[in-house]
């Protein structure tokens, strides 16, 4: 880190960057957030708003505005600013304008002098991820999408109400597209470390009627339910970006499933997903390779193609 202070800037002061940055200070996570967005009197007020919430914390995070050109000396950038589908879309009809809107964000910011690591929740997140990676010209492991962070912890959620106990006790991931072609690696999902399929096994009259495939199906849809009901998902991915400026902050080592870019794990390259990594100070620094089995592999590579043709279909220069 280029400072003593941990400083953040969240591009973007809707309500996925608001709702990151009221975690991050109930958390206090970081020294500073920096609030950026198009409309700089929204950045104002957001910043405003979340200052005044510093006589209720524990610690103080020193809460401000800025612009894009300001980032130069902060450690972590986290862009949530993007391209909304409309009803009926899925995430990756926004492509040709969340193209438009990475490039005019991550310009200015790079052009700043910004080193440090970018964390993207702007959809299609995959993709989104991998754009920031070719314009910034950073090394992989210092760019990292939310990816299937938000998916693998409603995975959890689902799976906690079905066995009774506290989702931290379910480990597990969605693999893959953060979008229609995700899918749950069932074969290492565990319940307190027993693996999920051994339990169904053993107690078949108990759970008979858990249907795992509704689980995946359920954990794939509920950001769209949640989307249908309100207008957007918040708060759940704004505490996944916190989560994740966490654990690089304070160099947590932890695994969380993130989008990023391959380079020959899962037999992929140049491709852009969701898998779980170790996040630590320096951003990505190992991605763990699960042992799929072959139903597995063929959905992470199905996956991966229709990632790669969203890709192909954009022109970088």
């Amino acid at each position: 880190m280029k400072s003593k202070s941990r400083k953040v800037a969240i591009v973007g002061s809707g309500m996925v960057g608001s709702s990151c940055a009221y975690s991050m200070v109930n958390q206090a996570i970081c020294d500073e957030i920096m609030m950026v967005d198009r409309t700089y009197d929204r950045a104002v007020a957001q910043a405003l708003d979340l200052s005044h919430c510093m006589d209720f914390m524990g610690t103080r995070t020193k809460v401000y505005a800025g612009t894009a050109s300001d980032c130069a000396g902060m450690d972590i950038v986290i862009l949530t600013a993007g391209a909304n589908p409309k009803p009926g879309q899925t995430r990756l009809d926004v492509l040709d304008d969340a193209k438009t809107i990475t490039r005019n964000i991550v310009t200015p910011i790079v052009e700043s002098g910004f080193d440090g690591i970018f964390v993207i929740a702007a959809n299609p997140v995959d993709i989104v991820t991998y754009l920031v990676w070719q314009i910034s010209g950073l090394p992989r492991h210092r760019v990292i999408g939310t990816g299937t962070s938000i998916d693998s912890s409603r995975l959890k959620t689902l799976l906690s109400e079905v066995f009774s106990i506290d989702p931290r006790s379910v480990n597990g991931y969605a693999l893959g597209e953060h979008g229609e072609s995700q899918f749950v690696a069932w074969s290492h999902v565990t319940i307190g470390g027993k693996p999920i399929l051994h339990i169904l096994e053993q107690h078949r009259e108990r759970f008979k009627h858990l249907d795992l495939s509704d689980i995946a199906r359920k954990t794939k849809d509920a950001g769209w339910e949640i989307f249908t009901r309100k207008g957007s998902t918040h708060f759940g991915i704004g505490s996944a970006l916190a989560y994740i400026a966490r654990s690089i902050l304070n160099d947590e080592h932890k695994i969380i499933a993130v989008s990023a870019i391959l380079d020959g794990e899962y037999g992929q390259k140049g491709i852009c997903t969701g898998v779980p990594a170790i996040i630590a100070g320096d951003g990505i620094q190992e991605l763990l390779e699960l042992n799929l089995n072959e139903e597995e592999t063929t959905k992470f590579t199905s996956s991966c193609d229709i990632i790669r043709r969203g890709i192909e279909s954009l022109s970088l220069n």
